[in-house]
């Protein structure tokens, strides 16, 4: 089958292209600029466009699939070719169903913690050798691309995000996967350039639900109000398993789960990550793992990338970079830290970065989010304001949205570096909370200040 990608730069759409490049078929893409890791990863494989660009010539009628990314626009003229020969167009999450169509579908879904819920599965599965194909949102450990396709393996795990599909099919990703199995983490508001009011979100989430085939299998997360308001008020003939966080306790500096065969020791921390492991508890019982199996395997999950990634440590201090940026995560995360670090000072880092946390209707959903953090600190970019096309967002408007009187807000990225590098790390815990780089902060560099 030959293929061509418009947009193969992306990070799902990158390793779409290199999976099946894998399986067998032949891969062509475009794209108007690719950076690394995308970059080299495709040149490593050979499916680096050779220039960077559009170029309609190499839309043809021998092409028997596009596939069409969120990067691209509407009027994109390779797309308009396609059109115009008629050709099949599909979306990321719509070849993603044709190619596991006759496979069992684990799906997960929610505001939060998919990623590292779907790592957590693939991280046991693998531990216990079970093969499945899959696709997930952050490069793991042990797995060479974030995207595996065959033809033999029973079942396919999905992380499913509620953002749209592509710049012609406004549905969201997880509406077109059709699950067997399925689990919903969390409801909480987001992506309000496209879900203008939180009842217009949720009903997303009802949508999944219904969604689901005659009999199958919902995990949710009981202890989300909104979660089990979805759920178990649907009328889809489906099966709903609750969960909620397991009982656990601190002990010098180490998280540990009650078990029924003692208390085990755990990598990870933090209430909302031991609500995700109890989910993936569910969904690896559901594909047959046991739950001592289980236990055996999640008791070496580290975590999943730039997920509470622990980027330097010493004996008195510990920075952590979040990929938490929206208001439940940011509460979630900070919270997590301060509850596992409660002898120390945390220190807070949020980079106001996407479009609906750079929104001055939407900062209000942000208070009390950092209220955790014994010292917060606001960094956003007017540049980026500008760039996303939004109003302005003022130094007040943030701070009366946190409604914290010490929080510390920088606008200017060399400002802010120098006060992180100035600070006393001593006896410290420091979370970068952030989907973007504070205008450029070189990780490796803030890693030396404290060896």
């Amino acid at each position: 089958m030959k293929i061509h990608f418009i947009a193969i730069g992306g990070s799902a759409m990158h390793n779409l292209a290199i999976a099946l490049h894998q399986k067998g078929y032949q891969v062509s893409g475009s794209d108007d600029t690719i950076h690394d890791p995308s970059k080299s990863r495709l040149e490593k494989y050979g499916l680096l466009p050779a220039e960077f660009g559009w170029f309609p010539e190499k839309i043809s009628s021998e092409l028997e699939v596009i596939i069409l990314g969120m990067h691209a626009k509407k009027d994109n003229p390779e797309l308009l070719k396609a059109q115009e020969l008629g050709l099949k167009i599909y979306s990321y999450p719509e070849f993603l169903y044709e190619q596991s169509k006759d496979k069992t579908r684990v799906v997960i879904g929610g505001s939060h913690g998919k990623t590292t819920i779907t790592s957590m599965i693939l991280h046991v599965l693998n531990y216990h050798d079970k093969k499945v194909d899959y696709m997930v949102g952050a490069q793991l450990e042990g797995f060479e691309t974030m995207v595996h396709l065959t033809q033999e393996n029973d079942f396919i795990v999905l992380e499913g995000d509620e953002y749209l599909s592509s710049p012609i099919d406004m549905r969201p990703k997880f509406h077109l996967y059709k699950p067997n199995i399925a689990l919903l983490s969390g409801i909480a508001w987001d992506h309000i350039n496209v879900f203008p009011t939180f009842e217009n979100y949720v009903e997303q989430f009802k949508i999944f639900t219904d969604s689901m085939v005659n009999g199958g299998s919902m995990v949710y997360n009981v202890e989300d109000e909104n979660v089990k308001e979805v759920v178990e008020s649907s009328e889809n003939h489906i099966k709903k398993y609750p969960y909620e966080t397991p009982n656990y306790f601190i002990e010098n500096g180490t998280t540990y789960i009650e078990t029924e065969e003692g208390d085990l020791p755990l990598e990870i921390f933090g209430k909302h990550n031991l609500q995700n492991l109890a989910g993936a508890k569910w969904i690896c019982q559901h594909m047959g793992i046991d739950e001592d199996d289980f236990y055996e395997a999640i008791a070496s999950f580290s975590g999943a990338s730039k997920r509470l990634e622990k980027i330097a440590e010493n004996t008195s201090t510990v920075i952590f970079k979040d990929f938490a940026h929206s208001p439940s995560k940011v509460a979630a995360t900070t919270k997590a830290v301060k509850e596992q670090y409660s002898e120390r000072t945390v220190l807070a880092c949020l980079e106001l970065h996407t479009y609906s946390s750079l929104n001055a209707e939407f900062l209000a959903e942000y208070k009390g989010a950092l209220d955790a953090a014994d010292k917060a600190i606001v960094f956003y970019s007017p540049h980026a304001v500008k760039i996303k096309q939004l109003e302005e967002v003022t130094e007040k408007q943030i701070a009366d949205a946190f409604e914290r009187e010490d929080l510390i807000i920088y606008t200017n990225p060399q400002e802010f570096k120098e006060f992180l590098f100035t600070q006393d790390l001593n006896n410290t815990a420091t979370v970068l909370m952030s989907s973007g780089n504070y205008g450029g902060l070189d990780f490796e560099e803030l890693r030396s200040i404290i060896f």
